[in-house]
């Protein structure tokens, strides 16, 4: 019997009854445009569907199901220290849609690096940054249901220099038209819970400086550039809880580019969100962006 990493979250992040969470995502995902297919990578919030759901589906909206047969989720680690990247010891995640298998062959490629290590299944159930990506994959993935695969990684607080291996070890598979990307990531954490405070006051109110700082972010992901990226959350300490992940992807699209293959990225925000408007010291907010890579 194979083993499944089950669906620790649906019930209190998510729905666990599937007709409600299909309505509920399909509601979200029928009121955005298909503009920018076919998504080769796509960065998305794993806050409680409630806060993020309906940001999420500007990514995932983005996604042609009919050319995806692999889909790699990196998320980063909020619960056990990891200095690297570790994979699934499960066979199959479990969503309340239907369950989605993991491709094994791919791990073993992985593991054969040397530089990934194992996660147990509780550090696995426990992480919410990779469960809450999996309700949306199984929605807009149903019609090819039993024909792909998914390659979970738990990605740790990398180094520069790591941000830039693991980059290389996934660039490879980036450029696979096969191959979807999944970066898992929640923007700017504001307010004293989240021991983030910083407020320019000439962006108005602190809403207002949240979003300038997120948007300073935004713009150096879509210009692709992991150095200033990296440069950026030194200057600024802006709490982007997947911004190793987001490092990895920007490196891979750099060893693409750099090995000069003739291919054409593009990395586009579609939209933006924040789970409440902070005006005061006291508030505290949490912030949602939905990006899309396409390659030509």
């Amino acid at each position: 019997m194979s083993k499944v990493r089950r669906a620790a979250h649906a019930g209190s992040w998510y729905s666990d009854n599937e007709d409600d969470l299909r309505n509920q995502l399909g509601t979200w995902l029928g009121k955005v445009k298909a503009s920018h297919l076919p998504a080769r990578a796509i960065i998305a919030p794993h806050a409680g569907y409630s806060y993020c759901g309906a940001c999420s589906a500007y990514a995932y909206r983005q996604i042609d199901p009919t050319s995806v047969k692999r889909i790699f989720i990196l998320g980063p680690s909020h619960h056990v220290r990891l200095s690297g990247c570790a994979l699934s010891t499960a066979e199959r995640y479990q969503t309340p849609l239907y369950d989605l298998p993991i491709d094994t062959k791919v791990y073993e490629e992985l593991y054969s690096c040397a530089s990934f290590e194992s996660m147990s299944l509780d550090t696995d159930q426990d992480e919410h940054s990779l469960e809450m990506q999996l309700p949306y994959i199984a929605m807009v993935m149903e019609s090819r249901r039993g024909e792909f695969s998914v390659v979970p990684v738990l990605v740790g607080s990398l180094s520069p220099e790591k941000e830039q291996y693991y980059g290389n070890v996934f660039s490879r598979y980036l450029t696979d038209p096969d191959n979807l990307f999944i970066i898992s990531s929640d923007f700017c954490h504001w307010g004293r819970r989240f021991h983030y405070t910083y407020f320019d006051k000439s962006c108005g109110e602190i809403c207002q400086s949240i979003a300038a700082l997120d948007r300073m972010g935004m713009n150096i992901i879509e210009n692709m550039q992991p150095a200033e990226f990296t440069k950026y959350l030194a200057k600024y300490q802006n709490t982007i809880c997947g911004r190793h992940p987001i490092g990895v992807l920007l490196n891979a699209i750099e060893t693409v580019r750099r090995n000069g293959n003739g291919y054409k990225l593009n990395m586009k925000f579609l939209k933006y969100a924040q789970s409440s408007e902070c005006t005061s010291a006291s508030d505290s907010s949490v912030s949602y962006a939905a990006g899309v890579l396409l390659i030509q």
